[in-house]
């Protein structure tokens, strides 16, 4: 689906240059430029009262705009149509101007001169962010009809803490439920996925990092499909090649797997690289995993205030799932949820490493016993975030070993 991007700029050699970069990003669809304030509101409003979805999912504006000037101008926009994401454009790319940007609500800042990488891995990203923002809303054709699927990505907020397990077990209980689902491990140096599964596999998110148009046979052929269903994407196994996977690259894939895939469910492991913050910016839903525990906690806080510096994502805009939870612990969910300032899953994920071990150790977690309370947690959760269509997930408890019971079940 091509993305409309509407630019604003009151100097028009400025807005020809932009526009004429503008035409040259894959699936953009420039409008006509407004020349300032008064006509971009103007324009956005006559598009809003025919529908949400007719108002273009990027506007980019130039730093020369007028009479209201441009950060005014962006908290307009971004007040009065909350689906538009807008892009500054300006030959000050101090700290200062981009915290004051965002501050504005803008979702990203282009440095004058132009660059082509610049703009377009901006573009997508608002483009990609006004899509999920429209669908949340209720909007957005296609994609609300079900063509876009729904990204989740699952960190650690240090290592150990059980992202990897929950990543497998929301993933498992989305396929369980009927959906198509992928299961992408971005933790690119040590993605423990294949070994949790006991797989063996020659194609990784690597070999698609350098493909500038991924297409469904692109896809297919480096995705491995496992016995339950679920299409898996892995971590290289050679940890080096995690440098080849670049924000953009991810971005790419995303989008190629969100047409694809219902449920796409992205292990983004505890080490924040590009990559993993292109997947956190992007994702519709992002959890961060931890354990109730000062060092974990603390390390959760550090990682939620990183994700807001780097403009990646907003506490409130982040959903902690606390795991290895016990009553008898003095830090509760509510105190993390307060130390932390994010959303909290109602789901807390008990204590119960006894019921992982055996098949932890033998590398079948998807034979975890549907007696565990473990898996009764995290497949809870899975129906809390909306991956498991309602009742679905937990018609599959009680019924002895996962996978194999599920696959009989359908023979």
């Amino acid at each position: 689906m091509p993305t409309r991007i509407l630019p604003a700029g009151a100097d028009p050699d400025a807005v020809r240059s932009l526009t004429t970069l503008l035409s040259q990003l894959p699936d953009a669809e420039p409008q006509p430029p407004v020349t300032d304030s008064t006509q971009l509101v103007d324009t956005l409003a006559r598009l809003a009262a025919e529908s949400v979805d007719e108002l273009p999912e990027v506007v980019v504006v130039h730093e020369r705009i007028g009479p209201v000037p441009a950060l005014e101008l962006i908290r307009e926009v971004a007040l009065r149509f909350p689906a538009v994401g807008v892009i500054l454009v300006t030959t000050d790319a101090s700290p200062g101007l981009f915290a004051a940007a965002m501050d504005s609500g803008a979702r990203g800042l282009v440095a004058l001169p132009l660059s082509y990488e610049d703009l377009a891995s901006r573009v997508q990203a608002v483009a990609q962010w006004s899509t999920g923002v429209r669908r949340h809303l209720g909007h957005g054709g296609e994609q609300a009809a079900g063509a876009g699927g729904t990204v989740v990505t699952v960190s650690g907020a240090k290592g150990g803490v059980g992202a990897t397990l929950t990543a497998v077990q929301l993933a498992l209980a989305a396929q369980a439920s009927g959906r198509a689902t992928a299961l992408v491990d971005l933790d690119l140096q040590t993605g423990d996925i294949a070994s949790y599964l006991d797989i063996q596999f020659r194609r990784s998110v690597a070999d698609l990092a350098a493909i500038t148009d991924i297409s469904p046979r692109v896809l297919a052929d480096a995705v491995f499909r496992h016995d339950t269903g679920l299409a898996l994407l892995l971590a290289p196994g050679e940890g080096e090649r995690g440098e080849e996977v670049t924000d953009r690259a991810v971005r790419q894939l995303i989008s190629a797997l969100r047409s694809r895939y219902e449920v796409v469910v992205i292990d983004c492991g505890a080490q924040l690289g590009g990559a993993g913050a292109a997947a956190v910016e992007t994702a519709d839903t992002a959890l961060l995993v931890t354990t109730p525990d000062v060092i974990a906690v603390r390390a959760a806080k550090r990682t939620v205030r990183m994700w807001d510096r780097l403009q990646i994502r907003k506490a409130e805009e982040t959903t902690v799932v606390v795991n290895r939870h016990t009553r008898s612990t003095e830090i509760q969910p509510a105190l993390v949820q307060r130390i932390t300032g994010t959303a909290l899953a109602r789901t807390a994920v008990p204590a119960s490493f006894k019921e992982l071990q055996g098949v932890v150790d033998a590398g079948r977690l998807h034979e975890l016993d549907s007696r565990s309370t473990v898996k009764q947690a995290l497949w809870a959760l899975a129906g809390e975030l909306g991956l498991a269509k309602a009742g679905e997930a937990a018609s599959h408890r009680g019924t002895g070993r996962a996978a194999g019971s599920f696959r009989r079940r359908k023979e």
